[in-house]
């Protein structure tokens, strides 16, 4: 199948079930759009007995897609600038301590701790995979995912403060993630250990050099954009800077999630303010609001279809079902730990700790860097325990974190006035 016919089929697919979730279902957007594609997909896999073949053309298709490709060398890029144009750059300054501790000691802690605790209910469950491979699970699996987080947090009634923190780890941690994901990987293919000098090297390289990279195609940009008034020309400017950036990032062997995370907070402060006028600003965010919903929609259907190449069996879903709670068990540690070692410096929202935890939510990045382990007996089962996560992650934790943050919240207020 030709790249037009597969994005042809995509989009279409996207505008039908988006339809049908507007006028039926009602759902938030992108969790109303994953549900129907995953009805869609066990629906051809139980018509699959009768003959008509629409299952087999269905893996067919999203077998000639690259999911890890597709979306950590191409959509994710798109996505993350359009959050961070968002973000006031004074509000993540004065949250940068618990966003710095969540996005870096808590996504190493928790790759770990889900790894050991992961390996027991393998152990127990007869699958038996080797430590490393848990490991690399509990990297894929730790971060939040900035897509789906910021995807559920519009429209939230949350204090400004928490939604900085949420959207600020998530916007950063996933690029520490990567980093770790890379060095386990690199253990796990090459057989032996690496230094701790090469761990700190290919960090520094991957992460401070993500930063410094960053500032400079955004430095790049911003100095082009004060140069012109025309709101094509500058959108197209916004283009390149993220399309070359991230491409450049990645021929450069750094990390093009941080780079394009920094840009975007560059252009969407102090490019906003001293280098765009009123006409430019409204029709940037228009453009790049269009971008996040329509990539945003592609994302979610296929997620939801992605469960028609997946290889099920009954110890592959008992895994997943008694992974979801470790999984949430030590998202409140990692998140809990910081924290109260912070609140002897400062002051914390009510319930700060409950809600990070629910609002932690796993989406396209974890599936991609699963589906980017190399073929072995262990990959089967660390995708489907992932694909099991995400689904639990996004349907179920997305669908309540409006509820669970109401309830909390009329809890403090209630505590408060007694």
């Amino acid at each position: 199948m030709t790249l037009f016919n597969i994005i042809a089929v995509l989009v279409t697919l996207s505008a039908i079930f988006s339809y049908i979730n507007y006028r039926y279902i009602r759902l938030p957007g992108t969790i109303g759009l994953m549900l129907i594609a995953l009805l869609v997909s066990l629906g051809l896999i139980a018509m699959g007995p009768l003959g008509f073949g629409f299952e087999e053309k269905a893996r067919l298709l999203l077998r000639s897609i690259d999911f890890d490709e597709t979306l950590l060398h191409g959509m994710l890029s798109f996505l993350l600038f359009a959050g961070a144009l968002h973000i006031n750059l004074e509000d993540l300054s004065q949250q940068k301590w618990i966003i710095t501790s969540l996005a870096t000691l808590s996504v190493i802690g928790s790759t770990f701790l889900v790894g050991i605790l992961s390996w027991w209910v393998f152990i127990m469950l007869g699958l038996g995979l080797p430590m490393m491979y848990c490991f690399l699970f509990g990297a894929l699996i730790s971060p939040t995912d900035p897509i789906a987080v910021l995807s559920i947090l519009k429209g939230m009634r949350v204090p400004k403060s928490l939604e900085t923190k949420i959207s600020g780890e998530s916007l950063f941690n996933d690029g520490v993630a990567v980093v770790i994901f890379l060095i386990l990987l690199d253990i796990v293919t090459k057989g032996h250990a690496i230094t701790p000098e090469a761990i700190v090297f290919l960090f520094a390289r991957e992460a401070l050099g993500g930063i410094v990279f960053g500032l400079a195609i955004g430095l790049l940009a911003y100095w082009m954009l004060k140069r012109v008034d025309n709101y094509q020309v500058e959108v197209l400017i916004t283009l390149g800077l993220v399309t070359g950036g991230y491409a450049l990032a990645d021929t450069l062997h750094i990390s093009g999630p941080i780079s394009i995370v920094v840009a975007g907070l560059l252009i969407g402060n102090h490019g906003r303010l001293f280098a765009m006028s009123e006409k430019t600003r409204t029709n940037l965010d228009m453009f790049w609001e269009l971008v996040d919903v329509i990539l945003n929609a592609v994302l979610f259907v296929l997620i939801g279809l992605e469960v028609l190449v997946l290889t099920f069996t009954r110890e592959y879903l008992t895994a997943a079902i008694l992974v979801i709670p470790i999984v949430m068990l030590v998202r409140f540690i990692s998140v809990g730990i910081p924290v109260t070692l912070l609140r002897f410096f400062r002051s914390f929202s009510p319930h700060v700790v409950k809600i990070l935890t629910w609002s932690g939510l796993r989406g396209g990045i974890s599936i991609a860097l699963a589906l980017s382990l190399p073929a072995s007996p262990h990959r089967d089962v660390i995708l489907v325990v992932t694909y099991g996560v995400v689904v639990f992650s996004i349907l179920v934790q997305g669908l309540t974190i409006r509820k669970v943050v109401r309830a909390l919240h009329s809890l403090s207020n209630s505590s408060t006035r007694v």
